[in-house]
Order: C-alpha cells, then structure tokens, then sequence
C-alpha cells in the first residue's frame, strides 16, 4: 500500500491491466498507427484528442502504451464506485474526477502532482463526445492548457478516426455523419483504429503570462486546431475553419426559444383581448446533446 502512495499506482496492478487489455484491443481492432516518434518517452506528458465514441479512451491507450506511455486519465468519479473496477483504476493510478466543485479541485491537484512524477496524462480537452454532426473536434475547455502552462508539461496533440463505428456515442442530433451511423456496439467486422501523433503544440508565446482566461483560451485554441488538423489528415478532409461550439450553439437555441415563447404569449394576449383563451408556450428542449 505505501509504494501506491508514493508513486500513486502499483506497478502489480499496471502489469495486470496490460496482460488482460492488450491481447483485446489487438483482438478487436485493426490499427492504422501514425506519429508514435512524436510521444516522448519521459517526462510529465499530456496528450490531448478528440473524442467521437465512448469506445475511444481505450483505443487511444492502446496507442500510447505500444508508444512507450503509461496513460492516466481524468476518470468519472463514478466509476470508481464500481466492485474491481475501482481497484483496477485506483491500483493503475488513474484521477477521479467528482462533480462537486470543491472536490473537482483535488483532481486538478493530482493531475499537477502526476505530471510533476512524470505521469503520462490523457485530457479531452472537449470535455465530452463531440456534438458536431460530422463528428469534427468541438472547442475545447482549457484544462489541459491550464495543466502544461503550470507545470511546464509538453502537449503532444493526438487524433483518432474510427472507433464511431464500432460504438457510436449514444447523443446528439443524428444528421451529417452521426445520422448515418447504426446505435449499439459493432465489433464484427473488424474495425480499423486510426491514430496520429503529432508533434507538441508550441505554447512557448504564453509562458511566463498570468494564467488569465484569455491566455487560457487562445493556447487551448492553439491545442484544438492542432487536433483538428490531425483529424482532417485522418479523414483525408479539410477541417472546419471554426470549431463547433456546443455551449454556443445550445445558448442560441434557448435564445430563439425565449423569442418563440414571448411570441406565442404576445398573440395569446391579442386573441385574450379578442375574447379568446391566452396561447400556451412551448417547452425548452434542455436535453443534453440536442
């Protein structure tokens, strides 16, 4: 238990992960691997994707264990409640990441504390699934900025294609791509994993600024054009020259929603003075991904 402490995994439970996870990630999947000379191979790293499919994080483990990397991810906190698991993600040193702000600090304290041992750490910087139809990189959160300005972590920008097919994510409105796409787990037939590394973002311009939320913004953005990038040489496309932003994109919706809503009140008043009943409003879609 000391040696867990210390380093903040066991190496028994490490060994354990791959000897079960390896032999199933090469069983299941084909593997179209580019740019593993960019991961180095020391030093507090973290590697920044997208992220298209709930199947994806151990597909991009995959990638970075065979790339000479131990990945650790920021882990629901969830999931550490669950019998064996727990001790799985615990004994390997992954981060648990709850929902409640003052506990979400402590994440972000072992995060910087990871990094500084030299840990190999796995950010989302889009904090989720991408809601972007076509499945193109969302904007992203600033964490992983946050992370490698404060502690001097190179970021190796990661991009993965493939792993929609084998599990769709479950959310989001299904036109573009996402709408061409069958729900559920296909693992048969074999589906191709394609993963390219590219070389670390340079964020050298921001070092030595205060950590302001325009700094942070514009060295995330620099993180997610780099991935955006890596997903068009993936998909042999041009990426979008403005990532989709969800938030945006579901401030808008409920905007225009209030806009119909003091509408339906205003004819409603107009049929009230008519003699009629005043008009109903119309129920926000809130749901998540919509």
């Amino acid at each position: 238990m000391g040696k867990t402490e210390r380093r903040g995994y066991s190496p028994a439970w490490r060994r354990f992960a791959i000897v079960v996870l390896r032999p199933l990630l090469f069983g299941l999947l084909k593997r179209d691997w580019r740019g593993r000379g960019n991961v180095p191979r020391e030093g507090g790293l973290i590697i920044a994707a997208n992220h298209i499919s709930e199947a994806d994080p151990l597909a991009l483990a995959h990638f970075v264990y065979e790339s000479g990397r131990f990945p650790v991810y920021l882990a629901k906190s969830t999931l550490f409640e669950v019998p064996l698991l727990r001790q799985v993600l615990r004994g390997t040193g992954q981060i648990p990441v709850y929902r409640d702000r003052a506990d979400a600090a402590l994440a972000l304290r072992d995060a910087e504390a990871a990094l500084r041992r030299g840990e190999c750490l796995m950010f989302y910087p889009e904090g989720s699934c991408t809601r972007d139809p076509d499945l193109w990189p969302m904007t992203g959160q600033t964490g992983a900025a946050r992370m490698a300005l404060k502690t001097g972590a190179k970021v190796v920008p990661v991009a993965s294609w493939g792993a929609h097919e084998l599990l769709p994510y479950k959310k989001g409105e299904a036109t573009g791509l996402r709408g061409t796409l069958r729900r559920g787990f296909h693992p048969l037939p074999r589906k191709t994993m394609k993963v390219t590394a590219g070389p670390p973002v340079d964020l050298s311009r921001y070092e030595g600024r205060p950590l302001t939320k325009a700094t942070l913004r514009a060295a995330t953005d620099d993180i997610m054009r780099a991935i955006a990038d890596l997903v068009g040489e993936l998909r042999g496309e041009a990426p979008p020259a403005e990532l989709y932003d969800h938030h945006k994109v579901l401030a808008e919706r409920r905007r225009a929603q209030g806009l119909a809503d003091q509408g339906g009140i205003e004819e409603g008043i107009g049929e009230g003075a008519e003699g009629g009943v005043p008009g109903g409003t119309v129920e926000s879609d809130t749901r998540e991904g919509a």
